[in-house]
């Protein structure tokens, strides 16, 4: 990112010109990686927090209302 705010720093015609092209999409290759690794970790997270979620919904089905007093407690 630094390397294309120095670009950008060059001028206006260097710019418009596509001067940064190949840098900004270096930095657009990198921002996805990143962007595709936490979509993943909050996929995975949404996951363990959805089968918990049911298994408190199985127990009340099963009367045992304990185990949301449970789970509301730790959040």
């Amino acid at each position: 990112m630094t390397a294309l705010d120095e670009c950008h720093a060059r001028g206006f015609l260097y710019k418009v010109t596509g001067g940064c092209n190949d840098i900004k999409r270096e930095v657009n290759r990198c921002l996805s990686g990143e962007r595709t690794k936490k979509s993943k970790k909050n996929r995975e997270t949404g996951l363990e927090r959805r089968a918990r979620i049911e298994q408190v919904w199985a127990k009340m089905d099963e009367g045992d209302y304990s185990a949301l007093e449970r789970f509301t407690k730790r959040n």
